[in-house]
């Protein structure tokens, strides 16, 4: 039987990849994102439904996924994907963006999560992979509300395998590195108003830093789609995928470093001046 799969966040970058990418393998897919009207690649695809799915609104979790099932009968994998980034000195981000950022991250996650869970328990099969990111496991400057968000996706993720390993669901995590895109793009929310003078010379390091990592040192968004393929499809109980090169790189790296060096190392890569 055709297995069927539903990714939220397709309209471009990783989840658009990964609809693709399931599509080819011949499964079923449930291509959901905020505004399906403007979709016109993913609706000419076979075996795909492209419909609405906004994680910061219930109603449409609940109908996309009905909808998936009416379609193609049932569902053998999530992969939550949809992601936003909100950066900048704290002092300076909106507490709506910071709520934002958990909405959509973590409370949207977990949402959706929610909504497939009494299907796949009651079938006792079934795959959820997040999309983390290795800022889920260590830190950049300026981020503390991703990163806040992506360290909560980790230990959700990590106590939902053992809590949903009981009814034969597995859970994953993919963790990339820097994925090749628009930096300062769309899914890329930079706060600096009010500009604050003591934040600047470091806000101007961080982007020469990052800019050429996302651009030049990051992954393909398909290469990092055949590693969320694997996660669906290897049949193990491995919680953790590392992604991309540049991931495996700094992961291994920080896992070699006790916190006060690794620390120190992250701090000299972006130029930032001692605390002191």
């Amino acid at each position: 039987m055709t297995k069927t799969v539903l990714i939220t966040g397709t309209s471009s970058g990783l989840g658009r990849a990964t609809a693709k990418l399931f599509q080819a393998e011949a499964w079923n897919v449930v291509a959901t994102m905020r505004r399906p009207e403007s979709e016109t690649e993913l609706t000419r695809l076979d075996n795909t439904l492209v419909t609405r799915l906004d994680v910061e609104d219930p109603t449409t979790i609940t109908a996309a996924v009905r909808a998936g099932l009416d379609r193609f009968g049932r569902l053998d994998a999530l992969v939550n994907n949809a992601g936003y980034g909100a950066y900048g000195p704290l002092e300076a981000t909106p507490m709506a963006k910071i709520r934002r950022q958990f909405e959509v991250n973590v409370f949207g996650l977990l949402a959706t999560t929610q909504a497939v869970l009494p299907y796949l328990r009651e079938q006792r099969s079934g795959v959820i992979v997040n999309v983390s990111s290795i800022g889920g496991r260590l830190t950049f400057p300026f981020g503390t509300p991703y990163h806040g968000a992506k360290f909560a996706v980790e230990g959700i993720s990590e106590a939902l395998w053992y809590e949903l390993g009981t009814v034969g669901v597995r859970v994953k995590l993919v963790e990339p590195g820097g994925i090749r895109t628009d930096f300062g793009g769309r899914s890329f929310d930079f706060s600096n108003e009010p500009v604050i003078a003591d934040y600047q010379p470091n806000i101007g390091r961080v982007f020469d830093v990052l800019g050429p990592l996302m651009a030049d040192g990051g992954s393909e968004p398909e290469h990092i789609a055949d590693t969320v393929f694997t996660a669906v499809t290897d049949g193990t109980d491995r919680l953790r995928y590392e992604a991309g090169t540049d991931g495996i790189t700094m992961l291994a790296s920080w896992r070699a470093a006790d916190d006060t060096s690794f620390l120190a190392g992250i701090r000299q890569q972006f130029g930032l001046a001692d605390v002191s």
